[in-house]
């Protein structure tokens, strides 16, 4: 089984968030990852789900979800041919030995400091999984003492459009 990025148009209004997800636990299916938001349309949302399945159970995935009277349009993202990224916040144990080592390692990231405290950082963090989890490896020495990840989101590059 491996990881597949789903990126559906759907029409923007109460319930279809619910109807989509619970489509996905009716029939056993997991998801890894959701990110909801707005399009350009204000009345089409665009959601990214990562689930992990086999080819089998991913056709069935999306034929279920072609069912669905709000679902406008699916396509499958590839990494190659499509931008990954995630963002995360984490917040980290820093007193004033460790504070400028963490700095440093944000910093080799391209990760940002949005919160200072006596004892703590708070170090924002954009890019695909894999920076994300390097980036949290680092960190988990000082001490990680919260962390929340918005989920993928992902767009086809170049002159691909989901419409």
């Amino acid at each position: 089984m491996q990881k597949h990025v789903l990126s559906v148009l759907v029409e923007n209004h109460s319930g279809v968030l619910s109807r989509v997800s619970g489509l996905f636990s009716r029939r056993g299916y997991n998801i890894d990852s959701l990110s909801v938001s707005e399009t350009e349309h204000s009345d089409i949302s665009r959601m990214t789900i990562v689930t992990e399945a086999d080819e089998y159970t991913l056709e069935q995935v999306k034929k279920q979800l072609n069912k669905l009277v709000d679902v406008i349009k699916i396509v499958e993202l590839k990494e190659h041919t499509a931008i990954y990224r995630e963002l995360a916040l984490i917040k980290v144990e820093a007193d004033t030995r460790s504070r400028a080592e963490i700095i440093e390692i944000a910093n080799i990231f391209r990760a940002h400091i949005v919160d200072v405290s006596k004892t703590s950082l708070i170090v924002e963090a954009t890019g695909d999984q894999g920076k994300i989890k390097a980036l949290t490896n680092m960190l988990e020495p000082y001490g990680v003492k919260e962390i929340i990840r918005t989920g993928l989101t992902a767009l086809q590059r170049g002159e691909s459009e989901l419409k």
